[in-house]
């Protein structure tokens, strides 16, 4: 079956328009048909994987049987094009555009301020758009639940869900928008009733939804599944074909006679196999037209269901079965119900089938399980005609096997009923509640004798124990035949640790985690079923407590800020909440992005090749990769002609590695090729034969054995520690780690380089913080002047630091190709290549010893950071620097000491990320001070109070400052969460429930602002009149979602006395406003803003003389009189910034120009039993002088918030022991979803606060607010202390973060934690470094 073979003519409809594809390849999916042959590029490339949510489309289908048109979402990446025959996609260009009118859903995102970056917000729209297509008036749980498969990592969701939340007609909420008053808010007397508080929004401004103006479903497609004439379809691709049979008697045959080709429904599970596992199948077998395999049955004793229903219409199905029967006979449906609510997302749901689930035999597969448990069957069909087998221990044979023979189907599944006396529970434990595979998952079934706690069959099934499903049938022994109470329980744990034993080194690690989990589980089981039995009267015992699922339900939120002063112009948009100025085109699909810029003619598209071992010499081969089909040409160290290295700090980084690799991942050398999918083969071809140095270097603790540092290593110290430590009342030495970070910015690197053709000039579209720096590089590496080089940004789809120094090493490499070849050269990095090659935030090991008093008052601190740098130097100087400059945070230690080396080691780079350091250094501070607490037994919050800065302050660096404002958020926050009395209501919680422990928290953060290296501190600004009045602006500073145009644009609205409609900003480009400085420290705003600000006054002031002569005239009319006049109505701006320094050997200086101060409360509720947590509740308040614009200055809080959230609680990176990252995409990374945003998440900018150092009086907000995700670690750690107060553990205890739910499960010491043993380190080889 080769490409030569005529196929069928592929036909389906896109946004009401038919496509027909005569040579349809299997291997397209939907999302590269889109975006490369339609040219629709709204639809977003976010992971590839169907974790993200960012390629959402909706597909329609009829369904002849039942004459109804289905709609359901899907992921663009995973689907097969050839799935799609007779379907109608809709796009997020086809629902609405600027052009023709937008649609409800697009204009209340971006209205509701629920677009920052942008760039998933197409995916976030499609998602919200299929629900109201189904739903017109959801409910709040059908809106989480359908934007559960969408990351976003700008906004933080709050602003997503009240623009969706207005779709809502639930409860009749006096506050279905998203602020002011509300019956549910509990009033604090404090509240001087003012006017009206104004809202981020006005919902009454928004178009209604009327569903009868919808796309209608082609009528053409109606027909075709109507006709009676189905045929076998089939597709030949390059390497692939797709057999797309129309009876179960053909697709038996297809099947025997190629028993290894894969069935394909969803290709939720084949699809990242030949997608990320280079797994090649020359035929495809896909049954979706098999009608029998989506038949359901009911029989008196349960339902046969297809086996090729997919897992939302098997969710849909019970769902509507449930409630037509008695309790006692739907058990086993609700428990399948609570499994598949958290399967995946809705996305995967709507594709991935029941047959495939089970087949796909996943060792933690969330399913199978339960249908063990609740003894289903499955029916299943071959040549040899129809037989039934159980699903039990023996079905699953081995990893990914079964007992089912090659070339048997299944069917469909039989779901029993169960029978009155029978409990059947399921129960999971993830790394994040929903999207997230199971860390371990189990069904678990009990049936009693006759109104008896005698049990007669007991059946309990493990997934994430192992490589299969397994059945715990020893402990299932244990139990049966006996009564169920706590003597045959206990005997059942120790049977069950006996049973289900992990080896120290197991894929997946968390071995104690999970081992703990088994037991944790089965008493969770126990407490649901001894409160059944009570409910039934055949127990009167008293029981334990009843262990209630977290809270769940988002509450409506308040977003406070000032209004205007009343004698503000209307026309002046500064420091009102004006809405991004391209959200409307971010939520059409229309806003463009690196890649979303058009194909030019001979194009190539490249790919990197990427070492594979930590610390090797290497050799190279690419002869092989040169003979493929469709490869130009392999891009080696050899062919740069000017500089081959990167030098920083003294010290060298090779673009691409010449002889030898210093960590996995590093770039060895790039193939050219005329398609992605050619290039990514030609990379796989390229050989390299590696001869291993000794000794690779990963943790701190190596770094320190081995000394391996980059110098300097900075020291600071004021007073005198070891005196000081003499003199106090208690000494205490601890230690705390944390994790790194990935950036996951939505969009990865992207870039395009163009020979212009001529004189050796290039334009460069990147997607960059910091255009002169990719000038700069490509120039050098070029061996060219800096005037032949353009680099041009549009926009980024999210950045976070992640795109400064590792972007212009990209692009360098990117533009040696575009010489070398003399064609354009577009690079765009795949999801895992990304988070392999581009670094993350350091992973920080921080110690101190710490002398206090017994009342409370911190006397000397010695404190040492370790930062994991990687294998190069990149920005780690500055950012141990950085480090340095804030270990005090808000507390005035008289007697300070503080220590920072970056650590090389031979692990990725490490990089600039939000924060820069401040959000590790100030958590091992806060860490220090919470021991000091626990030791001292008296509240956190109180030894804060009694540490900080107050009155005149002078910081460890000599630098003054006053911390009023910092005091005023401190007590604000106290107020506005009604701190103590919330207090009080925890530990009365914690006193009432075992297994349940609330905990709450309240940090304060002073931030310096700007760059402490002074050359950074300045910006220009470019700023054209055109003769009709029009006003072109630009300056320095990059969009990457933080709203800096929108910024601009009010500057220069303010400054020239006109609206900002009459004002354009069309990109960053480094041939308008030259030498500039990156996008980064939260500067861009103070320091472009005022270049803005300057330029427009130059013009105004040029303008002086027209306005006397007509003093009436319009705006137009005076730039029509200037031009005639021959004045200049074009201005460049510039900005001098504050000469900032700092002086290591005088250990003193003024780094910063000002600080921003803020401070956050957070209350959650933690399961003790699995770790789980929920934030039930955040305030925070925030000093941020006077905002330019409230909207994009709280969404930066928000977004700053929750990725704080995912990096104290939630985000991991592993290492192998060789050095590998293996998270390298959203399905084992994972970061904040909706269901992590605080369940009330309040914002409130503190009032009658100015700040004479920046534009306007405002102040930088982009990074002090990640640091106060610490809140939710420390919460969660009052929390685990509460519950080992409960197992008689007292004192301080060590909690490293990111607190998952792993840690913070084992840290509660749980008398089942407590029974796993614990293998001695160094006695195994662990699964994953500590980091």
């Amino acid at each position: 079956m080769s490409a030569g073979t005529e196929g069928d003519t592929l036909c389906f409809f896109i946004n009401g328009k038919k496509v027909t594809e005569n040579h349809a390849d299997p291997e397209t999916m939907l999302l590269s048909f889109l975006r490369e042959k339609l040219r629709l590029t709204g639809t977003k490339y976010g992971c590839g994987g169907g974790g993200c949510g960012a390629c959402t489309v909706m597909v329609s289908r009829y369904q002849p049987a039942t004459k109804t048109i289905i709609h359901y979402a899907v992921n663009a990446c995973l689907l097969p094009i050839c799935q799609l025959h007779g379907a109608a996609v809709t796009t997020v260009e086809g629902i609405g555009s600027t052009k023709t009118r937008i649609h409800p859903v697009q204009e209340r995102i971006a209205k509701a301020h629920g677009s920052q970056c942008g760039f998933c917000t197409p995916g976030m729209v499609m998602s919200m758009y299929a629900l109201l297509r189904n739903k017109p008036q959801p409910s709040m749980e059908d809106i989480t639940q359908a934007l559960a498969g969408n990351l976003c990592r700008c906004t933080g969701y709050r602003p997503i869900v009240d623009g969706c939340r207005t779709f809502c007609q639930e409860a009749n909420c006096c506050q279905t928008n998203g602020g002011g008053d509300c019956c549910l808010d509990v009033k604090d007397e404090t509240d001087e009733q003012d006017d009206e508080k104004p809202q981020l929004f006005n919902k009454d401004e928004f178009l209604p939804l009327d569903p009868t103006q919808e796309l209608i479903f082609p009528p053409e497609l109606i027909l075709m599944a109507e006709s009676s004439n189905l045929k076998t379809l089939t597709f030949y691709g390059e390497r692939t074909s797709w057999v797309s049979p129309t009876s179960l008697d053909e697709l038996v045959q297809l099947r025997s006679s190629n028993p290894k080709a894969p069935l394909v429904m969803g290709n939720t599970n084949i699809g990242p196999d030949m997608k990320f596992k280079g797994v090649l199948h020359p035929l495809i077998i896909s049954p979706t037209r098999v009608l029998e395999l989506f038949d359901v049955t009911q029989t008196a004793q349960g339902v046969w269901v297809g086996a090729g229903c997919s897992l939302s219409e098997v969710q849909s199905l019970l769902e509507k079965l449930a409630p037509q029967f008695p309790e006692e006979k739907t058990e086993l449906f609700r428990a399948l119900i609570r499994q598949l609510r958290n399967l995946g997302s809705q996305q995967i749901r709507n594709v991935a089938s029941l047959g495939g689930n089970i087949m796909s035999a996943y060792p933690n597969s969330d399913l199978n399980p339960v249908l063990a448990a609740g003894n289903c069957k499955v029916s299943v069909v071959s040549n040899g005609g129809r037989r039934e087998v159980h699903l039990n221990q023996d079905f699953f044979v081995s990893f990914g096997k079964t007992v089912l023979k090659p070339e048997e189907i299944i069917v469909s599944v039989f779901i029993p009923f169960t029978r009155e006396g029978e409990f059947v529970s399921a129960l999971r434990q993830a790394p994040r509640k929903e999207g997230a595979f199971a860390t371990v998952t189990t069904g678990m079934r009990v049936f009693f004798s006759e109104r008896s706690r005698v049990v007669q069959e007991v059946s309990i099934y493990y997934g994430g124990m192992g490589p299969t499903t397994v059945s715990a049938a020893k402990t299932c022994a244990a139990i049966v035949s006996k009564p169920w109470d706590d003597e045959t329980l206990g005997r059942a744990y120790d049977v069950l640790l006996d049973e289900l034993v992990l080896p120290p080194s197991a894929p997946g690690g968390k071995v104690e985690f999970r081992r703990s989990l088994t037991l944790s589980l089965l008493f969770k089981f126990n407490l649901e079923v001894l409160q059944k039995l009570r409910e039934m009267n055949v127990i009167k015992d008293e029981l334990p407590e009843r262990i209630r699922p977290l809270p769940r339900d988002i509450q409506p939120s308040l977003q406070e800020y000032q209004h205007v002063s009343k004698d503000q112009s209307a026309q002046d948009p500064v420091g009102r909440p004006i809405m991004h100025r391209s959200a409307i085109s971010q939520a059409t699909g229309e806003a463009v992005y690196c890649d979303d810029i058009p194909r030019t003619d001979g194009e190539l598209f490249m790919a990197v090749v990427t070492s594979s071992r930590a610390h090797a010499k290497i050799t190279l081969d690419v002869s092989e990769a040169l003979r493929l089909p469709g490869v130009v040409d392999v891009i080696t160290a050899k062919d740069i002609p000017g500089k081959k290295v990167r030098t920083v700090f003294g010290y060298d980084e090779e673009l691409l590695a010449e002889s030898q690799v210093s960590c996995v991942g590093q770039m060895i050398c790039a193939v050219v090729a005329d398609t992605k999918a050619h290039a990514k083969r030609g990379a796989a071809a390229v050989k390299i034969s590696y001869e291993d140095l000794p000794d690779p270097v990963f943790t701190a603790e190596d770094t320190i054995e081995k000394s391996s540092f980059f110098e300097p290593r900075r020291v600071i110290w004021r007073g005198n520690v070891t005196e000081a430590f003499k003199t106090v009342d208690q000494l205490h030495e601890g230690e705390i780690r944390m994790g790194g970070q990935e950036h996951f910015y939505m969009e990865t690197q992207s870039m395009l380089v163009v020979p212009v053709g001529e004189e050796t000039e290039f334009k460069a579209y990147v997607s960059t913080q910091w255009p002169t720096l990719t000038q700069d590089a490509i120039a050098d590496t070029l061996n060219i002047p800096s005037n032949r080089v353009t680099c041009h940004v549009k926009r980024m789809g999210g950045a976070f630091g992640g795109k400064v120094t590792k972007t212009s090493i990209l692009a360098s490499i990117t533009a040696v190709a575009a010489l070398k070849t003399s064609r354009a050269v577009r690079f765009v990095l795949e999801r895992g290549d990304d988070m392999l090659i581009t670094g993350a935030r350091h992973p920080v090991l921080g110690r101190y010893k710490v002398g206090f008093m017994m009342d409370g008052s911190i006397v000397a601190a010695d404190i040492q950071y370790y930062t994991n740098a990687g294998n190069s130097i990149d920005e780690s100087t500055l950012v141990v620097e950085k480090i340095l400059l804030h270990m005090d945070n808000a507390y005035n230690i008289p007697n300070l000491h503080g220590r920072a080396s970056a650590c090389r080691t031979n692990l990725p780079s490490n990089t600039a990320f939000r924060g820069f350091g401040v959000p590790q250094s100030i958590m091992i501070v806060e860490n220090m001070i919470n021991d000091v607490a626990v030791l001292l037994g008296r509240p956190a919050d109180q030894i804060r109070e009694i540490n900080m800065y107050k009155g005149p302050s002078v910081t460890h660096y000599k630098m003054e400052f006053s911390p009023e404002n910092m005091l005023r958020c401190w007590d604000d926050c106290k107020v506005k969460s009604d701190f103590s009395a919330r207090r009080k209501a925890v530990d009365q919680f914690n006193q009432q429930n075992r297994w349940k422990k609330r905990g709450i928290a309240i940090i304060p953060i002073k931030y310096g602002i700007a760059f402490a290296e002074s050359f950074l501190n300045q910006a220009g600004a470019l700023v054209h009149v055109y003769k009709d009045g029009s006003v072109l602006v630009t300056h320095g500073g990059t969009e990457m979602g933080q709203g800096i145009h929108t910024k601009m644009q009010q500057v220069a609205s303010r400054e020239l006395h006109i609206p900002t409609s009459k004002i354009y900003i069309s990109e960053t480009s480094t041939n308008t406003v030259p030498n500039t400085c990156p996008s980064a420290a939260s500067f861009g705003t103070d320091a472009n803003g005022m270049a803005v600000k300057n330029a427009c006054m130059i013009l105004y002031q040029r303008l002086e003389p027209i306005r006397q002569k007509n003093p009436k005239g319009s705006w137009e009319s005076w730039i029509n009189a200037a031009y005639f006049e021959k004045i200049s109505l074009s201005a460049t701006g510039f900005y001098r910034g504050p000469d900032l320094y700092m002086d290591w050997d005088k250990m003193e200086g003024q780094p910063y120009a000002y600080f921003t101060y803020a401070t956050c409360c957070c209350e959650v509720e933690l399961d003790c039993l699995t770790g789980d947590y929920r934030t039930v509740r955040t305030d925070i308040v925030v000093d941020i002088g006077r905002s330019v614009n409230p909207s994009v200055d709280i969404g930066q809080i928000e977004g700053a918030f929750m990725q704080g959230l995912g990096l104290y609680t939630l985000e991991e990176l592993k290492f192998s022991p060789s050095g590998l990252l293996y998270t390298r995409g959203p399905s084992q990374y994972k970061i904040p979803a909706v269901c992590d945003v605080p369940l009330r998440f309040n914002v409130y900018l503190l009032p009658d606060s100015s700040n004479p150092h920046a534009i306007y009086s405002s102040k930088g907000i982009g990074e002090p607010i990640v640091f106060l995700g610490s809140t939710v670690f420390f919460a969660i750690k009052d929390a685990v202390a509460a519950a080992r107060s409960d197992s008689g553990l007292v004192g301080p205890f060590s909690l490293d973060s990111p607190a998952t739910p792993e840690r913070a499960c084992l840290a509660c010491a749980s008398p089942f934690t407590k029974k796993i043993p614990v293998s001695k380190p160094g006695s195994f080889k662990p699964w994953a470094l500590n980091i």
